[in-house]
């Protein structure tokens, strides 16, 4: 039964409960600097564990991580100013003080604020594909970003990824190889499986199958080879097709 302290979207409750405004916190980080990288334990008081959603939309599969989760800092950005407010809001709302939201592009991010070894999970749910093929150099995963999310994992680093494109899906499971254990996860996260995301109960409820990943980091590779491995490996240039034009909208405009 709804109530005033719950949120829902598509009728999913949005992970937590609304607090009392007195115990309220500030989880907007509003302007990175302009060199990285990042001092992580100054910017949330201690040293924990690090998880970074790269791309975190509306905030619902940081604020599901960091409610069970206590323990570990939680650091979320994403391209688009409109959904950081959003998740930023809800962040605030539920007292969560071991979230930092951030606007910030995944790509410099990862190259430029991390440092080596400073995250012990790095997850990336539905990266936009880009279905027009003029525009296939603007998808995310390529070689020299699977090379910085290794850099920025400690060693044993978990990388989470999920698409509910074939087409992106494919090509990540040629790639991340070269760089991760990857282990495909077919069925439901059991902590949300209505969706961990936006986008996935979206997908869900449109009868799309939802691709999803774990992997490993490979500590036999060091940085410095990673990326010159990185070299050698093919582009996304993949042609996506598939009725997802308007899931994209739908995720853009994410509330």
């Amino acid at each position: 039964m709804p109530t005033d302290d719950v949120e829902y979207e598509f009728g999913v409750p949005i992970p937590g409960r609304i607090l009392p405004e007195d115990q309220w916190v500030r989880t907007a980080v509003k302007r990175l600097p302009d060199e990285g990288p990042l001092d992580f334990a100054a910017i949330f008081g201690r040293s924990a564990p690090l998880v970074l959603d790269l791309g975190c939309g509306n905030g619902r599969s940081t604020l599901l991580s960091a409610l069970a989760r206590p323990e570990v800092d939680h650091f979320a950005i994403d391209v688009l100013p409109v959904v950081i407010r959003y998740a930023t809001r809800r962040g605030n709302q539920r007292g969560l003080s071991n979230v930092r939201f951030a606007v910030k592009d995944a790509q410099t991010f990862a190259s430029r604020y991390v440092a080596d070894g400073a995250a012990a999970e790095v997850h990336l749910y539905h990266p936009q594909p880009y279905h027009d093929h003029r525009q296939a150099g603007r998808r995310l995963v390529t070689p020299r970003f699977a090379a910085d999310v290794h850099r920025i994992l400690a060693p044993g680093g978990l990388f989470v990824v999920q698409t509910d494109n074939p087409d992106y899906w494919a090509y990540m499971t040629k790639l991340l190889p070269h760089f991760f254990k990857l282990e495909e996860h077919p069925e439901p996260w059991p902590d949300s499986p209505a969706g961990r995301s936006r986008r996935e109960i979206i997908a869900l409820q449109r009868g799309l199958r939802i691709f999803r990943g774990l992997a490993r980091r490979r500590d036999e590779i060091d940085p410095a080879s990673a990326l010159e491995l990185a070299q050698t490996l093919p582009q996304p240039t993949f042609r996506s097709r598939g009725p997802w034009c308007d899931l994209d909208r739908l995720e853009r405009e994410g509330n």
